[in-house]
C-alpha cells in the first residue's frame, strides 16, 4: 500500500490482530493519509493493531501526534495499538516520554505476545 511518496507499507490481517509494516518517513507530509487509513482499519477490525516501524527512517512531531491519536482510537474501540520500534524511532519517542503510552516493543513477536 502506497500511503504517500515518502511512506509505504503493507497490512497483514490475522485472527485477532493486524500488522502494518511501514517504511520511509512519518512526517507532516504523510501523517494525514497514514492516520486516516489506519483509523479506518481500526474501525473495521481486528481491533488489536501492531505498527511495525522498525524500518522507518524518520519520525517528526506530526508522526508522533498521529501515533498518539491512533492509540486513543484503538483504546476507544476496545483494542490496543503497539509500536515495534528501532533505535531512531525509540530515541524520538523517549524525548517526549511516550514510550509507555505507545507500547514500544523490540519485535513483532514481542508485540504479538502482548495481545
Amino acid at each position: 500500500m502506497n500511503l504517500t511518496v515518502s511512506l509505504r507499507g503493507t497490512r497483514d490481517v490475522k485472527d485477532n490482530y493486524q500488522i502494518f509494516r511501514l517504511t520511509g518517513l512519518m512526517d507532516a507530509f504523510s501523517e494525514g493519509t497514514f492516520r486516516k487509513l489506519v483509523s479506518i482499519y481500526i474501525e473495521t477490525g481486528p481491533k488489536h493493531i501492531i505498527l511495525d516501524l522498525s524500518q522507518i527512517d524518520f519520525v517528526d512531531s506530526s508522526g508522533l501526534g498521529a501515533l498518539v491519536q491512533l492509540v486513543k482510537k484503538a483504546q476507544h474501540s476496545d483494542g490496543t495499538l503497539q509500536v515495534v520500534s528501532n533505535p531512531r524511532v525509540t530515541q524520538t519517542v523517549k524525548l517526549v516520554r511516550l514510550e509507555t503510552f505507545l507500547s514500544l516493543q523490540p519485535s513483532v513477536e514481542d508485540a504479538i505476545k502482548n495481545i
